[in-house]
């Protein structure tokens, strides 16, 4: 059997024990806990994950490393779903669960997206990425992304364990982080249509080296007049940029009466 790792899926094989059970204790995992792994792939992690849970889901992409992971871990508290991550129904997963993953670069943003917009949240999540998504995540005003502000919006975010590449096989290109991501016990802000929300914060975005006047009124298709007005009425300076902001910035944007200018 072939079980080399596919460059296409991301696949780095992680081996080190004690890495792989620091991993796991981030999570803070008791017995009666269900944990979703998301990629097990050789099942390194996923046995770890079994002697510590009540049960363990093991949602892993490749079909044959899915087939071949239950005669690889012989525990009667693992589920294996051979399945695409993102087309998942958290919902069917029990309140309260936590993820434990270890994860390619390019799923980061997109899976942290889904997770934080499921109705059935995890209670917390740790993932091992790239350092540099992990610090992204975590970045405070001055480095600001879509992605931090995702998460930040959604969680509390820390940052673990940094993995050096040479523990991989193959070696990534550049170490990995652990990325801790605890769901918020009350929602951030009030009353907030989080949609229109982040179209704000995309537009914000869009065109990251030019001014808020500028890339607001060209993401949201606006007068710069009106920009100003916005602006002004959150007491944000129009010749900031966006990685400047903090959440709590955009929040007074859109307070400012933004969101009746934005179309669906």
């Amino acid at each position: 059997m072939d079980n080399s790792p596919k460059k296409s899926l991301g696949q780095h094989w992680l081996h080190d024990l004690q890495v792989l059970e620091d991993i796991a204790g981030s999570a803070d995992i008791t017995p009666a806990d269900t944990v979703l792994e998301i990629g097990s792939g050789l099942g390194t992690l996923t046995a770890v994950l079994v002697q510590q849970a009540k049960q363990v889901v093991a949602v892993e992409f490749d079909e044959q490393l899915a087939r071949e992971l239950p005669s690889r871990i012989r525990a009667q508290n693992l589920e294996v779903i051979n399945q695409d991550i993102l087309r998942l129904d958290f919902t069917k997963l029990p309140a309260g669960y936590k993820i434990v993953a270890n994860i390619p670069y390019y799923l980061t943003s997109n899976l942290i997206r889904v997770i934080s917009e499921t109705a059935n949240h995890p209670s917390i999540a740790v993932l091992l990425v790239q350092k540099e998504v992990a610090e992204r995540a975590a970045a405070e005003p001055g480095a600001m992304s879509i992605l931090s502000v995702t998460a930040q919006y959604f969680w509390e975010v820390s940052l673990g364990n940094v993995v050096p590449a040479k523990l991989f096989t193959p070696p990534p290109k550049v170490d990995s982080q652990v990325l801790i991501l605890v769901k918020r016990p009350k929602l951030l802000f009030k009353a907030v249509d989080t949609k229109i929300f982040f179209q704000l914060v995309k537009a914000g975005f869009s065109q990251r080296r030019k001014t808020l006047l500028n890339s607001l009124s060209a993401g949201l298709m606006l007068d710069k007049e009106v920009i100003k007005q916005i602006c002004e009425t959150a007491g944000i300076d129009t010749g900031r940029r966006a990685q400047s902001l903090s959440i709590e910035d955009w929040h007074k944007l859109y307070l400012a009466n933004l969101s009746s200018h934005i179309v669906e």
